[in-house]
């Protein structure tokens, strides 16, 4: 099995390369002359654009075709006093350079709108928002030019005193946004109330991928065994992506590889936390079992220590292929994982 690993948002190799600088609302408010205040922000979103390429030459360099934007790359971009702002004309040249970058490279980005992104609410004005936005990510990859294959993963939401209320709540909800929305979406299961089971079940029903991540399953792994997540579970979640791969006339599991989370707990007393950087042998214990049934795999590091993780993983890679362990690293970001059993 191929394993391209990437990284979140910021560079810690990149001096003064934030693609996450930002103005408080407070901030704004004070500025005398509302035009000059807006022609700020936009400065300083052109600047986090120009970071983010940056860094994605950077991954270019050291072999990583794996990344995840920055969610802040527009600051008060969903204000609800800044609503008859339009950033996207004066941005639009650095955004369709990110987008030309990306495709000409063959790399895979995405987002990962924040935690209040949720679509199982019930309440009205918390939905409108998470629609409001969702509609920011969806407007930005627009405005690179990335089609339906770069995604924005989200969590069910929370249970509200009840999860299986919630759960058909999140189907309702979701159901009902347009095409354009749903198919930018994928689904991941969180650490504490939305299992890997529950939120498989929720995927297959909206019909949009799942996302895994292994360190949330860990912590909030309901009833499941490792049996049940590797044999029924697994096998499962590779669908969802086979399935949007086909809606999207992909020819190849290549094209768009089934997507898992990867971290480690920062300690035994906070488990839930995530480390500086990646444990390589449970990481290693989940692909060889993957590598039975799946050809290549994408998986997102999320690490505190961002790139540096990556970098330190690979060197702990390596290790363990000197060893036998069935690993082949073949170059900066991306390992080739023999199955169980099999090396």
């Amino acid at each position: 099995m191929i394993v391209r690993l990437g990284f979140v948002a910021m560079s810690l190799q990149l001096e003064n390369a934030s693609p996450s600088r930002t103005m408080t609302f407070s901030n704004f408010s004070k500025l005398d002359d509302r035009e000059a205040a807006i022609r700020k922000l936009e400065k300083i979103a052109e600047e986090n654009l120009r970071n983010t390429l940056r860094i994605l030459k950077l991954c270019k360099a050291n072999g990583i075709q794996m990344y995840r934007f920055s969610s802040k790359l527009i600051p008060l971009a969903t204000h609800q006093e800044l609503a008859d702002w339009n950033p996207f004309p004066a941005l639009a040249p650095a955004f369709r350079e990110i987008g030309e970058f990306v495709r000409q490279n063959g790399m895979r980005v995405s987002f990962h709108p924040d935690h209040f992104c949720v679509f199982s609410t019930p309440r009205p004005e918390v939905l409108a928002k998470s629609e409001l936005d969702l509609q920011n990510h969806i407007l930005m990859l627009e405005a690179m030019g990335l089609d339906e294959a770069t995604k924005c993963n989200i969590h069910i939401g929370g249970a509200y005193g009840d999860k299986a209320i919630a759960g058909e709540r999140f189907i309702r909800q979701f159901s009902a946004l347009s095409p354009r929305f749903k198919y930018r979406v994928t689904l991941e299961n969180d650490d504490k109330t939305f299992h890997a089971r529950e939120t498989l079940e929720a995927a297959e029903q909206v019909e949009v991928p799942m996302v895994l991540d292994i360190h949330h399953h860990a912590v909030n792994p309901g009833d499941i065994g490792e049996d049940e997540l590797y044999y029924n579970l697994w096998p499962r979640i590779v669908l969802t992506w086979q399935k949007e791969r086909e809606r999207l006339g992909c020819t190849s599991a290549s094209q768009l590889p089934p997507k898992i989370h990867v971290s480690s707990p920062k300690s035994i007393s906070d488990p839930r936390s995530h480390a500086n950087f990646v444990d390589a042998e449970p990481f290693v214990h989940f692909l060889r079992h993957a590598a039975r049934s799946t050809e290549y795999l994408d998986c997102m590091l999320e690490a505190k220590s961002k790139d540096e993780a990556l970098i330190k993983l690979i060197e702990d890679l390596k290790q363990m292929e000197a060893c036998g362990e069935g690993v082949r690293v073949l170059d900066g970001g991306q390992v080739e994982i023999a199955p169980h059993n099999q090396h």
